[in-house]
């Protein structure tokens, strides 16, 4: 199954319902109409600095080659604080708060309108007052579902449950096949963590430790919240359960890879292979009729798994449901289970001392519910064409380059460079929104039913889903909305996503020094194109599909010289005792390094054999690097820090804005010396791309 978005902040996660789909593309059903955007005159002056670049944020007094991040944020960094209501904060979140705000402004107007769907999601969920009069009867029909199961009729709940939006020990949905693109299939995945990462339970750092003692007080206070008996006791038989739970769990290093996680099997196999889990029943009721086959990611887990399922007694099976379900729809239960919830995530984990005012989270669960029918309005008035056609050229620029680059390869033999041209020719790069929407008309919205349209919504998405079982692939489809911060890589699509609400500055400003576009949102193209080629995504052929197109010699080669990014990354300790996982990060910061590397002879070839201008003292190279080192701008909380080298398969910023030590160019613009913290000897540099 395409497990393949490779997004430049957030990798795609676990799927934790049964019918979830890869990164966030469960879309209803589809409608031919073509989204417009009025006509806008382009900025005459850049959103930063004189050029692009906020200058006010550097800190002279630190050199380049003691640490680029600081030297380009320092200031910025010092006089920024961490938002009381966010884990991290930087030019992601900057730009994510105004998206925010400008689809708030968008709502509001529909709050004016009695028949938009929109508005009657909105402001239902904003009523707080009326969500908590109501207090935990809308989840009792859920609850007593899962209390009245039996041993035999568990596997049948967990998929009624996750169609629902509640997780189980087991996840699935429907996505791509890996090895044929042109058609959906069923995949399997470990699941059933209620913390973010098998470390959690297993390590003995002492601050993991206190992370799951908090965990199962948390879990004693939910129950004890909704009225359950003996809370201490049930959260610690389930803290006991997912501990086993992640014993048998591949660790995320593993779950990677492209190969490892491509298991096909028929139904009856899985079956043979888990039989602690009745998976027809569990696929029928979860509205998966007529599986047949499906991808196993990690095998050997879902066995176990399945074994831990079959002797758990049936009280610790519920408790786990119950809690997961009080979880799941915290944000539209009484406040006072909201609350903890977020004490726990929120704070506990994350470090963030204050949940999100309430109009945010509903703006997000809004525009997650109905996402076309809020995207076609954003991007309406909030993407003009003229940007459109500037990132459409600066991403046609990028693709040239790395055209160009591949026939300078040392490490790949002829034969592979043509098939890997033949790919490039291939991409399909997605600009801005999609070029169709989908239609919402079978979701219900019932005003003053929060509850209700929440489980709905999850419904509605989950069908969609796995209605596409023996449907060709809907290749028109978007993973994200135009209104996310962010971008991604699909491999079985062959193509790069760049949403709208990306190509804003400090990314992309039409008004801005084009050594500073070439080094923010064009070095991000070339990050995502480059993922195509990264340890994982060269696995997949110019079609979409896993296979073996590199030569025996082109493997060993491309190993050697990964084997050395994990070690550089390896080395890096953003918190004591604590380092960068340079195998989890791996395609990552090949992506950096690549993307950093080929948007650089991009604008070198944009100069024409000219000369760039020098700029307020800075030169065109010099320009080109600040203007990456200042998109990874973010400072964090500490348990955040802590949870995202665990968990992120990208590494921290400063780390990500220290790639530029293996540029030669670097080396020449800002002059570093040996014996600096970032110099390396030619040798030493990272040549892959």
């Amino acid at each position: 199954m395409n497990r393949s978005l490779a997004i430049v902040l957030l990798s795609a996660t676990a799927l934790a319902g049964f019918a979830a789909a890869q990164a966030k593309d469960a879309k209803p059903a589809p409608k031919a109409s073509a989204p417009t955007a009025p006509a806008a005159a382009p900025a005459t002056k850049p959103a930063y600095g004189t050029f692009g670049f906020d200058e006010a944020g550097m800190d002279r007094s630190v050199k380049p080659g003691d640490s680029f991040y600081n030297y380009a944020s320092g200031a910025w960094t010092k006089n920024t604080p961490i938002p009381a209501d966010k884990s991290n904060y930087g030019a992601f979140n900057i730009l994510s708060d105004l998206s925010e705000a400008r689809t708030r402004g968008i709502l509001d107007g529909q709050l004016k309108d009695p028949s938009s769907k929109i508005g009657m999601a909105y402001s239902t969920y904003l009523d707080r007052p009326a969500i908590d009069a109501k207090g935990f009867a809308p989840i009792k029909p859920m609850l007593a579902r899962i209390k009245g199961a039996t041993k035999k009729s568990y596997s049948a709940l967990i998929g009624e449950l996750a169609r629902d939006g509640v997780g189980a020990p087991i996840a699935g949905g429907v996505g791509q096949d890996d090895k044929n693109p042109n058609a959906y299939v069923f995949g399997i995945y470990q699941s059933g963590l209620g913390l973010p990462d098998r470390d959690y339970y297993l390590s003995t750092d002492a601050k993991l430790a206190a992370s799951k003692a908090g965990y199962e007080a948390h879990i004693a206070r939910m129950f004890t919240l909704a009225g359950e008996p003996n809370g201490a006791a049930r959260a610690k038989a389930i803290v006991d359960f997912e501990t086993a739970i992640a014993k048998v769990s591949w660790t995320r290093i593993d779950s990677r890879d492209a190969t490892k996680t491509y298991n096909k099997m028929t139904v009856a196999q899985l079956q043979a292979l888990a039989p602690g889990i009745d998976f027809p029943a569990l696929f029928t009721a979860g509205g998966a009729k007529g599986v047949t086959e499906v991808v196993v990611a990690q095998p050997s887990a879902v066995a176990e798994i399945s074994k831990l399922v079959a002797a758990a007694p049936i009280g610790v099976l519920q408790d786990q449901l119950i809690f997961k379900a009080l979880g799941n729809f915290a944000d539209v239960l009484p406040k006072a289970i909201d609350d903890e919830r977020f004490a726990f995530y929120g704070t506990t984990l994350a470090g963030t001392p204050q949940q999100e005012e309430r109009w945010k989270r509903g703006v997000r669960f809004t525009s997650q519910s109905l996402e076309d029918e809020v995207s076609k309005l954003y991007v309406a008035k909030y993407f003009p064409p003229e940007t459109k056609a500037a990132a459409d050229k600066l991403v046609k620029n990028i693709i040239s380059a790395m055209d160009t680059r591949i026939d300078k390869l040392e490490w790949m033999a002829p034969e592979t460079k043509v098939k890997a041209h033949a790919k490039l020719a291939a991409f399909v790069p997605k600009i801005g929104y999609p070029d169709r929407w989908k239609d919402y008309s079978g979701l219900k919205i019932v005003a003053g039913d929060a509850f209700g349209n929440n489980v709905r919504a999850n419904q509605f998405q989950t069908d969609y889903q796995t209605a596409k079982l023996g449907k060709p692939v809907e290749r028109w489809e978007w993973g994200m909305t135009p209104m996310e911060v962010n971008a991604y890589a699909n491999f079985g699509m062959v193509e790069i996503v760049f949403p709208a609400a990306i190509l804003q500055p400090p990314f992309f400003d039409p008004a801005a020094d084009p050594a500073v576009n070439y080094g923010g949102i064009g070095a991000v193209i070339g990050h995502e194109l480059s993922h195509h080629f990264d340890d994982q995504g060269a696995k997949y052929d110019a079609t979409g599909t896993l296979s073996d197109w590199w030569t025996p010699a082109d493997v060993k080669n491309f190993t050697a010289l990964t084997g050395k990014v994990v070690a550089q990354y390896d080395a890096y300790e953003p918190l004591p005792g604590m380092h960068v996982k340079g195998a989890l990060t791996l395609g990552e910061n090949m992506a950096d390094l690549a993307g950093l590397t080929v948007a650089y002879d991009a604008y070198k070839k944009s100069l024409n054999g000219a000369e760039a201008p020098v700029i307020d003292g800075f030169t065109g190279d010099q320009r080109f690097y600040l203007g990456w080192a200042q998109v990874w701008r973010r400072s964090y909380r500490e348990a955040t820090l802590r949870q995202r080298l665990l968990t992120d398969p990208h590494s921290p910023s400063e780390q990500r804005a220290s790639i530029v030590r293996n540029m030669d160019p670097w080396y020449g613009a800002f002059q570093p010396k040996p014996g600096e913290t970032l110099y390396l000897a030619p040798a030493d540099r990272l040549k892959v791309w």
